[in-house]
């Protein structure tokens, strides 16, 4: 966006969005998944004064807070929406609730066909209370860095709306796809189309790029993955915002589990593509460092090794992606980030050792080319 239709503060470091548009940048930025969240003590006394996850999410202030206190604490290259990645299919009526120290749970998980017909695409006004954070994040973070919006993938919502809460062998949700792919197709159809309107919506209130999380697309296998995961993934890419108010709005894809298809994964109409710690990032660059960028992937484990090991490792994973790119014209480049969410117990000064060996490390290694 330009100061002059843009009702935002000018943005002061444009790293993360220009390493998101493989534009050379002067050190390989770095943010974190889940980095608003339960490792932080600030967090835990602001979802105490909420009294429950949902209420935080809900709350534009407390969703507001919970978003700048990383970036308050370290000096992280992108905020991220405090949200989760179900509030979609609550919006459907499925009935979202987060017992403590449990994980979600729907009230009405889809079950058998009359749920599945009753499915449709819901009104965006139940999700306000999302545009409103977005908003109000955009305006506290005051050019400070850029806002990413997310979505649960149409497949990761699926599972979870099938199964009534997370799974260790997605047996329910794998029946369904097995026995009446029909009906899977439907779900499918309809989260796509609803997750699509969901992160436009979150673009038009603000944010400066969007990611899609298909968090449980590795638990499929060959095969079916191209058919109810990446082409639903497809679906949505096609149909989002990819300019708003003159600015690029890029869009992540990240799979977990999905390195064995990155190569289908690249010809998706998305500008980065993130990678869990599995992944080799030289083999990954060689496959889709021509037109993504790469997002990843330290092994969020190793945080809790110390600084002097945590250092080590991360030049590991700056030297397997390589040579940063430099000059004028795009090319390959990395967003530095761990393999899948940060775990609560993880020591916050071990985070700030992270974020410093990763801004220090890139710098040299573009001092050097």
């Amino acid at each position: 966006m330009n100061s002059t239709t843009s009702p935002y503060a000018p943005l002061k470091n444009d790293t993360f969005l220009r390493a998101c548009l493989r534009q050379a940048t002067d050190y390989t930025p770095i943010w974190m998944m889940r980095q608003a969240g339960r490792f932080l003590p600030e967090y835990r006394a602001t979802r105490a004064k909420a009294g429950s996850f949902m209420g935080l999410a809900m709350n534009t202030d407390y969703a507001t807070e919970v978003t700048l206190q990383p970036t308050e604490r370290f000096p992280i290259d992108a905020a991220i929406l405090f949200s989760d990645i179900l509030t979609v299919p609550d919006a459907m009526g499925l009935g979202l609730s987060f017992a403590l120290g449990e994980g979600p749970k729907f009230a009405s998980p889809l079950r058998d066909e009359a749920a599945v017909a009753k499915l449709e695409v819901p009104d965006m006004n139940k999700l306000r209370y999302v545009f409103d954070a977005v908003t109000s994040i955009r305006k506290a973070l005051n050019g400070r860095i850029p806002l990413i919006g997310f979505s649960g993938s149409p497949w990761t919502l699926a599972c979870y709306m099938v199964e009534g809460a997370g799974s260790d062998d997605y047996q329910l949700v794998k029946t369904m796809l097995y026995s009446r792919p029909d009906l899977m197709h439907r779900i499918l159809q309809i989260n796509a189309d609803s997750v699509a309107q969901y992160l436009n919506a979150q673009i038009e209130a603000g944010a400066q790029a969007v990611m899609i999380f298909d968090s449980w697309g590795g638990v499929l296998a060959d095969g079916a993955f191209q058919e109810f995961s990446l082409a639903y993934t497809r679906r949505v890419l096609g149909q989002l915002h990819k300019e708003y108010n003159g600015a690029r709005i890029p869009s992540i894809v990240f799979t977990k589990g999905g390195g064995l298809w990155l190569d289908e994964m690249e010809q998706l109409d998305c500008n980065v593509l993130g990678v869990d710690w599995t992944v080799n990032l030289t083999k990954a660059r060689a496959i889709v460092g021509g037109s993504k960028a790469l997002q990843g992937n330290l092994d969020p484990n190793v945080l809790f090794a110390q600084p002097a090991q945590i250092e080590a490792e991360v030049v590991k994973v700056l030297n397997a992606f390589g040579t940063p790119h430099r000059g004028a014209d795009t090319g390959p480049t990395h967003i530095f980030n761990l393999g899948h969410g940060i775990s609560q117990h993880t020591p916050v000064e071990h985070v700030a050792a992270l974020v410093q060996a990763v801004h220090s490390h890139s710098r040299q290694m573009r001092d050097a080319c």
